[in-house]
């Protein structure tokens, strides 16, 4: 695992930590920047329709590619192909990989600043999952490290990042030269089985007790990075989850269409 630390993108005056998980890789606490001092957990955060109500890809492209004048048309075949893939059963790791191959081409500062644009416009259409984003507070509060860990990248997850305090972002890398994005990715998507190893490897760093951390997330996919934990949350309504949530007296979230339906805080 490699850390790097981004440069400032907006104006905010704290970076984002972000971590490239590489599978043989290794990490240290210094080298994430961080300190384990009282460090008592950490908590794990899936970001699209976990800690944010969207599809943030999805809606990121509609965005970045508005600003550049693409033919709707264009959007509406790109986001029709990749449901197709999905529902024909294409593993998401390669639907994912198909979503950075629309992406070829592109500079990766144009990327940056539609990404704090897009983040400001969809922060005003509450953008965050009221029951998720007061989890993450909490576990600021109880001192735990907040990761967050997505098949998402860096353009539209950095500006999410620094907005929620977040101490760690893991999460797809696309591939660039020389500033343009080739279209491939520098590693595996993060999904799946990525996120759970991603997970074991910052307990690891962290010296932390995986019965003592937390994760949060939606999908069938993240199952292997609910089960690394002591603590797993399921936020919807996914069967696969439900089902192992009920076997296993899992903690359970509404989904972000469900939030409204909470009962008002104690």
């Amino acid at each position: 695992m490699t850390t790097t630390t981004d440069p400032e993108r907006a104006t905010t005056t704290e970076p984002v930590r972000s971590v490239t998980a590489e599978p043989g890789g290794t990490a240290t606490a210094d080298s994430a920047g961080l300190s384990t001092t009282d460090r008592v957990g950490a908590a794990f955060f899936d970001v699209d329709e976990t800690l944010i109500s969207c599809k943030s890809m999805l809606s990121f492209l509609a965005f970045h590619w508005g600003r550049e004048g693409r033919a709707p048309a264009r959007l509406t075949a790109a986001r029709a192909a990749l449901g197709h893939q999905l529902r024909s059963g294409v593993p998401r790791e390669q639907v994912n990989r198909a979503y950075y191959r629309l992406l070829r081409g592109s500079r990766e500062r144009d990327l940056e600043e539609s990404g704090r644009l897009w983040f400001a416009r969809e922060r005003a259409r509450d953008l965050f999952h009221p029951p998720v984003r007061e989890a993450l507070r909490q576990h600021h509060r109880a001192g735990h490290l907040t990761i967050l860990l997505s098949g998402s990248f860096a353009s539209c997850l950095a500006p999410i990042s620094r907005s929620v305090g977040a101490d760690l972002l893991i999460c797809t890398t696309p591939e660039a030269t020389d500033g343009i994005l080739t279209g491939d990715l520098v590693d595996r998507p993060m999904i799946g089985a990525a996120k759970a190893e991603a997970a074991r490897r910052v307990m690891t760093a962290f010296g932390l007790d995986p019965a003592d951390c937390h994760a949060y997330a939606d999908d069938a996919s993240d199952l292997p990075l609910l089960a690394a934990v002591g603590h797993p949350v399921v936020v919807g309504s996914d069967p696969v989850l439900a089902s192992r949530a009920a076997l296993d007296n899992w903690r359970r979230l509404p989904s972000p269409a469900m939030s409204g339906l909470l009962a008002p805080a104690a």
